[in-house]
């Protein structure tokens, strides 16, 4: 792959996580797993507290929306009747995180719960963010560059804060000058990158996004965005039609800044 110039209008570049800057085995297989492993422990903690019942509320209200999906597991309503009746509460609560999450849902009220159960995992000591080693020190020369770095990932805000905030190199937050997630639109969709751009005060032709994702590399480009695809180990093959259309890398080392001669 070698080195990929970058082109000298670009002045912020934006990045994916999940096998971008960060191995996909680390969510599917460290942060996923550790939601399924401790869903019942973390809700009878905290079961008492106004965010966990906020959360089982969210839950419960999407299990109704779901109703006529097949496999939907039913929350019901606490009628107050003793430990038995809310030991039969929560494992209905945990049976549907389990049902969603074997689905792949990205819907609000699971990544509501995922996010608060994931801030006490990081809190503790007991997940740290894995980032690959070439990307901190990447990110630092293209600021010394005069670069503006954000994150655009399909993973909240939140969840972002804590990868970044509790990462393996420690709290390097300060790398990241914004932060995106999909309420500013779907990755797939053009007109995503284009309310980026709005929202950081740029043209998007002036953003280099890079992902591992070609779907999202093509909407990107439609909506005139520079692109490069990240390959990293773990990540999904490419066709040949992939490899020959797009610029890839498997380091942000490879990346050539005009100002760095």
């Amino acid at each position: 792959m070698g080195v990929l110039p970058v082109p000298a209008e670009v002045r912020a570049i934006l990045l994916d996580i999940e096998g971008t800057t960060t191995p996909i085995a680390f969510v599917q297989e460290t942060l996923f797993p550790y939601i399924k492993d401790n869903v019942k422990e973390y809700l009878r903690a905290h079961w008492e507290e106004e965010e966990c019942q906020r959360d089982v509320g969210l839950l419960r209200k999407q299990a109704q929306e779901d109703s006529s999906l097949d496999g939907a597991v039913p929350i019901p309503l606490e009628s107050g009747s003793g430990e038995e009746e809310l030991e039969r509460v929560i494992q209905a609560v945990v049976d549907n995180v389990h049902w969603q999450m074997s689905l792949d849902r990205k819907t609000t009220a699971l990544k509501q719960l995922q996010g608060h159960m994931w801030r006490a995992a990081y809190a503790t000591g007991l997940v740290k963010g894995e980032i690959f080693e070439d990307v901190v020190p990447a990110i630092r020369k293209w600021r010394e560059a005069g670069m503006k770095v954000y994150i655009y990932s399909s993973g909240s805000v939140e969840a972002q804060k804590l990868l970044f905030g509790y990462s393996t190199e420690g709290d390097i937050l300060e790398l990241f000058d914004g932060h995106f997630d999909t309420k500013i639109g779907p990755k797939v969709e053009s007109e995503s990158y284009r309310r980026i751009a709005a929202s950081i005060g740029c043209a998007t032709n002036n953003i280099l996004f890079l992902t591992d994702v070609p779907r999202e590399a093509n909407a990107a480009e439609e909506a005139d965005t520079h692109v490069a695809v990240v390959i990293r180990p773990g990540n999904a093959g490419l066709t040949d039609d992939e490899k020959s259309y797009y610029s890839l890398i498997s380091s942000f080392t490879e990346l050539f800044l005009p100002s760095s001669t």
